[in-house]
C-alpha cells in the first residue's frame, strides 16, 4: 500500500485533482465527508463539541449547527484550538479505519485539506500539493463561489500558507493552467505513485 496525502488551499484545484486520481484507480478517503461523519447525532464528538460549546450549536434535529459554531470559532484561536482538539483526533481514526478496509497494493489518497494543519503529512509515504498563488485562488473563489475579495482572502488567511504547504510536499501540481493540461500533469503524477508503489518492499521484509 502506498499512503498519499493531497492537499492544497481553497480554490486550488483540489477536488479535481482527487477526482482525476480516483478515475486512474486511487482509493480516495475524502476527508470533508469524513468530518461530517464524525459529528453524526449520536456521536462522541458531537456531544464534546455541545460540552465545550452550549446546547446553541446543536440543532433541533441533533444535528451541528455549522453556522452557529462557526459563528463562535471563527477569529478566536483559543475556541478553533479546542474544535480542533475534538475532531481532529476522530477524523484521523475514521481515515485510518477507512485506509484498513483498502487491499494491501491499493494507492490511498487521503484528499485532506487540512493535511497539513492537522499534522498528517508526516504519516504518508508520499505528499501531493495542488498549489495556485494566491491571486489565483482568490479570484476563483470570487468568480465560481460568490465571494468578496475580502471574504475569500479571510477564508485564504485561515489556513496553512502556501508556503507551508509545498513545505511539505513530495510532489507539487502547480494548477494554474487550462483543464487539460491539469489532465496531463495528474496522469504524470498517477505514474510517479504507481512506480513509488512498486518499489515499496513488502510487508516484513526489509
Amino acid at each position: 500500500m502506498l499512503r498519499v496525502g493531497l492537499t492544497g488551499g481553497i480554490g486550488s484545484g483540489k477536488s479535481t485533482v482527487s477526482a482525476l486520481l480516483a478515475g486512474h484507480g486511487a482509493v480516495v478517503i475524502d476527508y470533508d465527508l469524513l468530518a461530517r461523519d464524525v459529528v453524526a447525532p449520536g456521536s462522541p464528538a458531537l456531544d464534546e463539541i455541545a460540552s465545550r460549546f452550549g446546547a446553541d450549536v446543536i440543532t433541533a434535529d441533533g444535528t451541528l449547527d455549522r453556522p452557529a459554531l462557526g459563528a463562535i470559532v471563527f477569529g478566536d484561536a483559543a475556541a478553533l484550538a479546542d474544535l480542533n482538539g475534538i475532531t481532529h483526533p476522530a477524523i484521523r481514526e475514521l481515515g485510518e479505519r477507512r485506509e484498513a478496509e483498502a487491499g494491501p497494493d491499493a494507492v490511498v489518497v487521503h484528499d485532506n485539506p487540512l493535511l497539513v494543519e492537522m499534522g498528517a503529512a508526516a504519516r504518508c509515504d508520499v505528499v501531493v500539493v495542488v498549489d495556485v498563488p494566491v491571486e489565483v485562488q482568490v479570484q476563483r473563489l470570487t468568480t465560481h463561489r460568490g465571494m468578496s475579495e475580502d471574504e475569500a482572502r479571510a477564508r485564504i488567511a485561515a489556513q496553512a500558507s502556501r508556503e507551508q504547504r509545498t513545505g511539505a510536499a513530495d510532489l507539487v501540481i502547480d494548477n494554474t493552467g487550462p483543464q487539460d493540461e491539469l489532465v496531463h500533469i495528474v496522469g504524470g503524477t498517477w505514474d510517479e505513485l504507481v512506480s513509488r508503489a512498486a518499489a515499496r518492499p513488502e510487508p516484513g521484509t526489509v
